[in-house]
């Protein structure tokens, strides 16, 4: 009972709090580092306490490669970081930050303005050809944990972290905030993707968690064009891509690419598959790609389609 209702507070409140403390104080950043690790460490413990899908708690020969993509992918995040300084060198317009505000207002301001930027080049990323090249090593997974949340290609968790962080960083965005931001990102992927069974109330229908965005990973072409927020579903239910059913379950035979079963599992060749002739994959939201134009996209039995409130095919891909 306790892991079931009180893991979404303590991560979300507790240690994204104690990130918020901690930079307000002035404290050395590895202290951030300290907190992400309790989150990774507390996100193993509750998978396994109150698993969603006790089978995607088995290692399937991806976990070495899923550490390698969540080192890589946080190191991106860290140096991005770390590069604020000299980015603010050339900030056309740093006195535009509101600095005067009290410091978790600033921290709120800005996963705000990084939900809207990340989801949009998430969405992009399932109408765009080139950009779905890459954003299909995330989509490959066959179970969902944790740590799948950072198992993406550094070149599309570059754009989306571009689109949710160079607005702030045109502002004048503190280093201290962005180092929260940081934080807060790496605690909503591990959320976003976890195998527990939490419970967040009506919050589901607002914050972008696990419940939802199962959904999201749905293999079949179109069904999973949905809830491609961070942080929020604010913008989903205003772009009219926002989906639920709380009678749907969940297990590995409906995750992955159906158009693309055989889609490579090892790091490196998923670091090079977007770049072939192949690693066009299908659009999710099209019956058929522009890269790969002879592959058909598997579609979704009518059946699972007439329960899902709220789905809206999109269009297909020009």
């Amino acid at each position: 009972m306790v892991a079931r209702y009180g893991y979404v507070p303590f991560m979300l409140i507790g240690l994204n709090g104690a990130g918020i403390a901690l930079a307000a104080a002035g404290a050395p950043k590895y202290w951030l580092l300290a907190i992400l690790t309790v989150a990774i460490a507390t996100a193993f413990v509750v998978e396994r306490v109150i698993p969603y899908d006790p089978e995607w708690n088995h290692d399937r020969a991806d976990g070495s490669r899923d550490r390698i993509h969540v080192a890589v992918n946080e190191t991106l995040i860290l140096a991005s970081v770390a590069a604020i300084p000299l980015l603010a060198a050339i900030v056309p317009a740093p006195q535009l930050w509101p600095h005067s505000w009290p410091f978790v207002a600033q921290v709120l301001a800005a996963i705000l303005v990084a939900d809207f930027g990340i989801t949009v080049v998430h969405l992009a990323s399932h109408k765009i050809g080139v950009l779905w090249r890459f954003h299909a090593v995330h989509h490959s997974i066959t179970r969902f944990y944790g740590l799948n949340g950072l198992m993406k290609h550094p070149l599309h968790q570059t754009m989306e972290m571009a689109a949710g962080v160079a607005p702030l960083i045109l502002i004048g965005l503190p280093v201290d905030v962005a180092s929260v931001l940081a934080l807060a990102v790496a605690i909503q992927l591990l959320l976003q993707h976890s195998n527990a069974d939490y419970r967040i109330g009506p919050a589901k229908y607002v914050l972008a968690l696990n419940e939802g965005h199962r959904f999201h990973h749905l293999k079949w072409a179109g069904v999973g064009d949905v809830n491609f927020g961070l942080f929020t579903l604010v913008w989903d239910h205003l772009l009219r891509t926002y989906s639920y059913d709380p009678a749907r379950r969940f297990d590995s035979t409906q995750l992955g690419m159906a158009a693309k079963p055989d889609y490579p599992t090892s790091y490196l060749r998923q670091m090079v598959y977007p770049f072939t002739r192949g690693g066009g994959c299908t659009l999710p939201s099209s019956p058929m790609s522009n890269d790969n134009p002879e592959t058909p996209t598997a579609a979704e039995p009518d059946l699972e389609l007439g329960h899902r409130r709220g789905y809206r095919p999109t269009r297909e891909s020009t």
